[in-house]
């Protein structure tokens, strides 16, 4: 007799968020296939996919730090999601699993979790300008209403489950545009696989059974083209550090500006969807909010696909003044913020958006070697030549890019880039945030840590003197150019102190300084 679980606990968190992953790539095609609302833009299954990769990656975050409780697992589940949230469906999820986080916060038993689907449902609500039956909101309210007696972990959950998939099939009676289709909403379906996982992990039983699959939108007399094309013409989603007040404006700037308006999220970090004719408007509105970033914007088909480049470079990168450096130089850029590494579907849609035949990929991290090289074979199963440089660090990817040349052959130019990377050794500074054994020694928290290529090889407790002691490390093997790049919190006085000692100290050497923006860390160096 399968063995079930009387509470949600940090083990149970990470195995759930595995199987919904597993769950929406198995159904990813058909889920796709089946979204007609708002917009029949065939990618809600992605969306749901990523987001919830997101939410994974960084679950198995805090598990690789440490050993989490549930509540660690739980609330990192909500914030890997929410800062991963993809489309109108996985911008709602997100708020979902954001509900259910503040209620499993409390107790993680089965009235806890049917209590957190009542709040999830009322907070994605809320969170929707403008709610509409026959979406995932209803699937969730119907999941929330079909557990809200409580009970047992696994009567909740499943109860829940088929509460939710009930509702699905009731979906063509509610929303015009999915009964003319003749398919379930694409969203709520999505929601009903998560859910299917759940019930796995806290019962576990065998696979839970798809739901009927709805007939895939193919054919342009049931969808024609002038209804599926209807709305605005871009889809805008950024992260938004901003305060509550602020963000209550910018939800009424946004509704006025365009429709699909969902803002989720709170406590200072905000995940905005809305679907606009004025993408820059969109964009400025959230300036004035606060600060926007890892900003996308995606054109809805309705007019022909532009004839791909023949090459483009994506670039990793950690701080908001290198992605402008490396846009300049024609690169696409992934944004990375300490602690919140971009996952592969972020990277694969890069890959897409830099709309080329060849690509070349720098992930400008060693953490994010594995994860690269999953979103190079998923966009070369999907045609684009691609071609991972493995740079450890943004030092070596913009010594890469400056070498970068599009009318060479493509094989010339990769091995041009690697090698120039290659050239290029690579340091930085950092703060140790607790007492720690390293290759260096004993580092108390605060200390400064000096690392040349991965490895700690200075203590210090002055940011400037630590900077100097690793630069002098690395001259000491030779070196022509020194590349410093430095955050915004990052003394001003640093840069021009390095300056100074290299032009004093090391004749031949010159010295280039860019500034990163806010999220790098305090210093790196390159030393070609």
């Amino acid at each position: 007799m399968p063995q079930t679980a009387q509470t949600l606990d940090a083990a149970a968190v990470r195995s759930w968020c595995v199987r919904a992953l597993e769950a929406l790539g198995r159904e990813r095609e058909e889920i796709d296939a089946i979204n007609v609302y708002p917009i029949a833009d065939g990618d809600t299954g992605t969306n749901l996919y990523l987001t919830v990769e997101s939410a994974a990656q960084a679950v198995e975050a805090v598990f690789a730090a440490d050993e989490p409780d549930a509540v660690d697992a739980i609330r990192a589940m909500a914030h890997g999601a929410l800062i991963g949230a993809r489309g109108n469906s996985g911008t709602i999820l997100s708020q979902l699993l954001r509900g259910m986080a503040s209620v499993l916060a409390d107790g993680r038993d089965g009235d806890h979790l049917a209590k957190s689907l009542t709040a999830a449902s009322a907070a994605a609500r809320r969170a929707v300008a403008h709610p509409v039956e026959g979406t995932i909101l209803t699937v969730a309210h119907a999941a929330a209403d079909a557990c809200a007696r409580g009970g047992d972990l696994v009567t909740v959950a499943r109860g829940a489950y088929e509460g939710a998939r009930t509702a699905l099939e009731e979906t063509p009676g509610q929303l015009a545009v999915l009964q003319r289709a003749g398919v379930v909403d694409a969203g709520g379906r999505g929601l009903v696989a998560v859910l299917g996982a759940l019930v796995e992990v806290v019962s576990g039983e065998a696979q839970i059974r798809p739901v009927r699959p709805g007939r895939p939108v193919r054919d342009e007399e049931e969808c024609p083209a002038e209804e599926s094309r209807r709305g605005p013409a871009f889809e805008v989603i950024y992260l938004l550090e901003a305060e509550d007040e602020a963000v209550e404006r910018l939800r009424s700037r946004l509704d006025d500006l365009g429709d699909s308006l969902v803002v989720v999220g709170g406590d200072g970090l905000w995940n905005v969807h809305v679907h606009v004719d004025d993408a820059g408007a969109a964009v400025e509105a959230g300036v004035e909010a606060g600060r926007p970033y890892r900003i996308r914007i995606t054109h809805f088909a309705g007019v022909a696909p532009a004839e791909r480049m023949q090459r483009a470079v994506v670039a990793v990168v950690p701080g908001e003044g290198i992605a402008g450096l490396c846009q300049e130089a024609g690169a696409t850029t992934v944004l990375a913020r300490a602690g919140e590494p971009p996952a592969s579907g972020e990277l694969v849609d890069a890959i897409r958006r830099a709309h080329a035949r060849e690509v070349v990929l720098l992930p400008n991290d060693t953490a994010l070697r594995h994860t690269a090289g999953a979103a190079a074979e998923q966009a070369r199963a999907e045609g684009i030549r691609v071609a991972l440089i493995p740079t450890r660090a943004a030092v070596q990817g913009i010594a890469a890019l400056a070498v970068h040349e599009p009318e060479r052959r493509f094989d010339e130019d990769v091995v041009a880039m690697t090698a120039a990377a290659g050239a290029t050794r690579y340091a930085e500074l950092a703060v140790a945030e607790r007492q720690s054994f390293t290759s260096a020694g004993v580092c108390q928290a605060g200390d400064v840590l000096g690392l040349i290529e991965g490895d700690v090889a200075v203590i210090g407790q002055d940011l400037t003197a630590t900077a100097r002691t690793v630069l002098d490390r690395m001259l000491s093997a030779g070196g022509e150019l020194v590349t410093l790049i430095v955050a915004t919190d990052t003394p001003e006085t640093l840069a021009s102190a390095l300056e100074r000692h290299v032009r004093d100290t090391y004749l031949a050497v010159d010295t280039t300084t860019y500034h990163a923006g806010p999220g790098a860390p305090p210093l790196l160096i390159g030393v070609e």
